[in-house]
């Protein structure tokens, strides 16, 4: 019996995942093209490596992965009657902004074109994500559905893995890492979760609500990376950078609120507002320690103070070498 219970959920997984990829490919199909009609749609999918009989696309399917998406990606495919019954996305716009769709889509488009030349293959690195292999698919079904999870977990500070019962918010990939954010049963506090920290993973058949007024986006605007640390307060900071430093932190903000507001020709000032938790501040020794030119934190007057004393400490450290 449960070797039947589990081939009925691996099975459940692998279908899972065939409809996710089509989901994604329609999307991607219909974003590309602008305005697409459902034959031409059907003649792309009928020509699609995800399509390996080559069969058509039932207009009822069509319809149903619309939905399906609309749900599951926020994101509307409409159909211009009026112009030749051609599908679009509506408000295609907000696809350009950075964010899990967009990296989703690209994601996609680019797997797809590889698995469609065989020959690029070996030519094209990606870097992997370990924790998205095992329980990223079973998270994301018990948000869908609205049911916790019971969950066995290994931090860095405990020698021994705790088990506890958490309701999945949502989830966030970070330099490598996907995360969870979650709200914990017993006493109702959100708390962030390395998926692989997760030992085990079990989903209940207990509902949860899902808080009206949560926001993801809201909930790390003020943070770097997916530290929400509540002990530091949100405020500027300015960062002078000099020399060809300041082209990498152009090209890669460290944060959504980055602006450069000085631009001098040896040297820019950025500015920030967010909580400068310690991830801050290891990402700007990081940039500091990879560069020859100087970063220095111009206010608030507390963290330069520390920052200076870090970097003296560093040096004397270099120094004793």
């Amino acid at each position: 019996m449960k070797s039947g219970k589990k081939q009925s959920r691996d099975s459940s997984k692998s279908n899972t995942a065939v409809l996710f990829n089509r989901y994604v490919w329609l999307v991607d199909t219909i974003y590309r093209a602008g305005r697409i009609s459902f034959e031409e749609i059907n003649e792309r999918w009928q020509r699609s490596s995800l399509n390996d009989t080559g069969e058509e696309l039932p207009l009822k399917t069509f319809h149903n992965h619309k939905n399906a998406i609309q749900q599951m990606f926020d994101i509307n495919i409409e159909c211009d009657r009026r112009g030749g019954y051609l599908y679009y996305i509506e408000h295609a716009e907000d696809m350009e902004r950075v964010g899990v769709r967009t990296w989703l889509l690209n994601t996609f488009a680019v797997n797809r074109l590889i698995n469609e030349s065989h020959h690029l293959k070996r030519r094209i690195l990606f870097e992997e994500i370990p924790s998205g292999q095992r329980f990223l698919t079973q998270i994301i079904e018990a948000m869908r559905d609205s049911l916790t999870m019971d969950m066995n977990y290994q931090s860095f500070w405990n020698e021994k893995p705790t088990q506890f019962e958490v309701e999945p918010f949502c989830v966030k990939v970070f330099r490598r890492r996907w995360y969870v954010v979650a709200r914990s049963v017993t006493d109702g506090r959100l708390r962030i979760y390395s998926l692989d920290r997760i030992v085990s993973l079990q989903t209940t058949d207990h509902p949860f609500t899902l808080p009206d007024d949560f926001d993801p986006e809201a909930y790390f605007a003020d943070s770097f990376g997916v530290t929400v640390d509540e002990d530091y307060s949100v405020g500027r900071v300015r960062v002078r950078v000099q020399g060809i430093q300041r082209q990498y932190i152009r090209t890669l903000p460290l944060h959504a609120s980055q602006k450069e507001v000085e631009t001098a020709e040896d040297a820019s000032v950025f500015e920030f507002y967010l909580r400068p938790t310690l991830d801050f501040q290891q990402e700007l020794l990081t940039h500091a320690v990879n560069a020859e030119e100087d970063i220095e934190v111009l206010e608030p007057q507390w963290l330069r103070e520390h920052m200076q004393a870090i970097g003296q400490v560093l040096y004397q450290n270099h120094q004793n070498k």
